[in-house]
């Protein structure tokens, strides 16, 4: 079993980066999480378009965040497509974002979402590893 405190296996980010402001507002979060080298975005074109590496990558990886503006599940059913579960999948309008058709992102809001994906991805990564990994997060 790897370290769980280990930034050896950093999550794979995959957003829908949809058509309207909360498909936008999953692809921020994602470029938010990687440059603060909290996980590393990821194609999910390449998985979704059945590019042999990427879908390799997708079905090896240790940890994968899902990033889904809105209910229809996009960038999980690309995954689910490939037969990977996703453990870690957040929806944007779940978390109390409204959808709309404007592609302007408010910037309190994107922290506010970012904080509210790394706290439940710390929560989900504990669970799955049990009560000894205390440092995740």
């Amino acid at each position: 079993m790897s370290d769980c405190c280990s930034r050896a296996n950093v999550p794979l980010i995959l957003a829908c980066a949809g058509a309207s402001n909360v498909g936008q507002m999953s692809n921020r979060i994602a470029v938010e999480l990687t440059e603060s080298e909290y996980g590393k975005l990821f194609c999910l074109a390449g998985i979704g378009g059945g590019i042999e590496s990427f879908v390799k990558s997708a079905k090896d990886a240790e940890d994968i965040i899902v990033l889904d503006g809105c209910p229809v599940g996009c960038a999980r059913k690309t995954l689910e497509n490939i037969g990977v579960a996703p453990k870690n999948a957040f929806e944007l309008t779940a978390m109390g974002m409204q959808k709309n058709k404007t592609l302007r992102l408010d910037e309190a809001e994107v922290q506010r979402l970012v904080q509210e994906v790394k706290m439940g991805f710390a929560k989900n990564k504990m669970a799955a590893r049990g009560a000894g990994c205390s440092c995740c997060g």
